[in-house]
């Protein structure tokens, strides 16, 4: 695990190595243990290691083949790096390290591109060939590690955070009005926009190449396929694969020459994954975030877990920690969240800040329980599915008007009245369109609708909670996995019935007439989502977890933004000062904050958004 960035002059020069040791420093919490700069012609490639698989200098990045024609910067990890190190030695490739670097190096000095195709692991790499002056760019299939690019003038700027590419001097950070709209509708980036002006995400699931004097190409090389296999299981057969796939998922990702640890919530996915590590790894250290719940009320009570975290615990005979956040811990860690956070991202995310910095005092690797949700159904209060059939436009129309926005379009205009003039030709109906552009066009059955309802929370959602995770992680020099995206699982889930993951009853439906919806009551917590998976699981959990009613990690800000925090809020958001009040309206925000603190809407979401623009490193001027 690491950092790597790079620079590309377009126009054939040579690359400022100044420039690149700056961005090497902009991203030293990813690495600390080793740095690495490599020159070629007009490109600079940047590393900063983790040390996790081959702990020798031999493994130091950037690496080169033997023949020195080919040089890489990789971050991630590979967990079938094994199986295709025997396979390229039995072509007569020769190595000279252990690591799972030099793998993906002569995998695709031998595949070329299509290499990705047989990795299973998360990663974003680059690899430079000297004699074509080509550069290759990849991203693992979900999303898992990140990769950010800028191209500007005769520059193309590469690397795992937006601080290294604002390191160098052709990469300052301004706003991107555009992007700012997209985040206040969704409170994520459903294109590859960002936050800020010419910086873009680099897309899961493809690959991209660029050389001088041309702009970067990309190609997709995998998607989700949320469809259900016409060869079915029983109940039964399913169940018996389904735990064999975790166990498997579970098993690849311990591999590495350090300690891992786990994420241990009081839920079912980072419960059964601590479970089955457990099995391998007799001494296996467990973390848990709690809340205090003193100043907490109404549905915010039930947000502390640490009761069923330290059951489960001692099921599993973990060496279990916990931390306690009180509604301060907000205020002293924004400012160090979101140097690092970059941009904002889906959720409230400052308690995975505290936990990965609890974690990173014991281990170096942690597993998580992120992707349970998106792939076997934790949401059915999200998921849309219309009383009878729609046309394509008819469900777009009618996805987008129920989908939880900050800021409705009607409001859009009066909040960012002091830059509307630039933004008000974003179509943010569009944008969430866009997302089903590789989804069947023809809808027709509720499985039809439920499965292009998953894809969408995979491409959506999924995403920002990865990238949020890895980024908070490698604050502070930890590396997470992810074994619910395993390849294999994730093949298996995705062509599961619908009706093996979600209770007949769910959850959100238009009327017969398009004018208004019903919606089953229980947003935050049901028991109608991963019904295969609490079957599954059941063998080695306890029924008072598999049975347990869905409910997302969250603090009970709702409640302490009108207690505790009021006047952090305050301070941050209402003073005249205040670095939003370029591009939003001061009296608009002011009212918005007030409605919250009076108790007449609940604008935790938006507070909190709010929050982490204004502490953002971005120019807004």
């Amino acid at each position: 695990m690491c950092g790597i960035a790079g620079h590309l002059r377009l126009d054939g020069a040579a690359p400022d190595q100044r420039e690149l040791e700056r961005m090497s420093l902009a991203i030293e919490h990813r690495g600390p243990d080793g740095a690495g700069l490599w020159v070629d012609g007009p490109l600079g490639l940047v590393h900063r290691r983790l040390a996790i698989i081959d702990l020798s200098p031999a493994a130091a990045q950037p690496l080169l083949c033997p023949d020195r024609r080919h040089a890489i910067v990789y971050n991630g990890e590979l967990y079938n790096y094994r199986e295709l190190r025997t396979e390229l030695m039995g072509l007569g490739v020769v190595f000279f390290t252990q690591s799972d670097t030099e793998v993906v190096l002569q995998a695709y000095v031998r595949w070329g591109r299509a290499c990705v195709r047989r990795f299973n692991g998360m990663f974003a790499l680059a690899i430079w060939d000297t004699v074509t002056q080509v550069l290759f760019l990849a991203r693992d299939r979900y999303g898992v590690k990140p990769l950010y690019v800028m191209q500007r003038g005769k520059d193309f700027l590469f690397a795992s955070e937006p601080a290294a590419i604002a390191a160098h001097g052709a990469g300052q950070l301004r706003l991107a009005v555009d992007g700012l709209v997209e985040y206040l509708t969704f409170q994520n980036f459903f294109s590859q926009k960002t936050l800020f002006k010419d910086v873009m995400t680099f897309p899961p699931g493809h690959t991209g190449h660029i050389t001088c004097g041309r702009a970067l190409s990309l190609e997709r090389y995998w998607d989700f396929s949320f469809a259900e296999s016409p060869q079915s299981c029983s109940k039964d057969e399913t169940r018996v694969e389904l735990r064999r796939l975790l166990e498997q998922a579970v098993s690849r990702q311990l591999v590495g020459d350090v300690e891992v640890g786990a994420y241990l919530s009081g839920g079912i996915d980072s419960g059964c994954i601590t479970a089955l590590a457990a099995r391998e790894l007799p001494y296996l250290k467990s973390f848990t975030c709690g809340f205090d719940l003193h100043s907490a009320n109404g549905i915010e009570i039930a947000f502390d877990e640490r009761e069923r975290a330290e059951h489960m615990s001692y099921l599993y005979k973990t060496e279990h920690y916990e931390m306690v956040l009180k509604s301060g811990d907000m205020e002293r860690v924004m400012p160090a969240l979101m140097r690092h956070m970059g941009e904002p991202r889906v959720g409230q995310s400052y308690p995975n800040y505290y936990i990965a910095r609890l974690a990173s005092k014991f281990v170096k690797v942690v597993l998580t329980g992120t992707g349970g949700d998106e792939l076997f159904g934790g949401y059915p209060w999200r998921y849309f599915a219309p009383e009878r059939p729609l046309t394509f436009d008819e469900y777009i129309d009618g996805y987008y008007a129920y989908w939880q926005r900050l800021v409705p379009p009607e409001s859009m205009g009066t909040l960012l009245a002091p830059v509307w003039g630039e933004a008000q030709h974003v179509d943010t109906r569009e944008i969430f369109r866009n997302v089903f552009s590789a989804r069947p066009a023809k809808l027709v059955t509720r499985e039809d609708y439920v499965n292009s309802a998953l894809y969408f929370e995979a491409k959506t959602f999924l995403h920002g909670l990865l990238v949020m995770e890895d980024k908070l992680s490698m604050a502070h020099g930890l590396e997470s996995r992810v074994p619910f995206l395993d390849n294999d699982l994730v093949d298996f889930a995705v062509q599961l019935p619908v009706k093996m993951k979600l209770a007949a009853r769910h959850a959100v439906r238009l009327d017969e007439n398009m004018t208004g919806l019903k919606t089953e009551q229980y947003f935050q917590r049901t028991h109608d989502g991963k019904l295969i998976l609490r079957e599954a699981v059941e063998e080695w959990m306890p029924r008072m977890i598999t049975q347990a009613a869905k409910q997302g990690f969250s603090a009970p800000d709702a409640s302490w933004f009108r207690g505790e925090s009021i006047e952090y809020v305050k301070r941050c958001l209402l003073r005249p000062e205040a670095k939003i009040n370029t591009v939003l309206n001061p009296a608009v925000v002011s009212t918005l904050i007030h409605e919250h603190l009076g108790g007449g809407k609940n604008h935790r979401l938006l507070i909190w958004s709010l929050l982490c623009l204004e502490h953002s490193d971005c120019e807004f001027v």
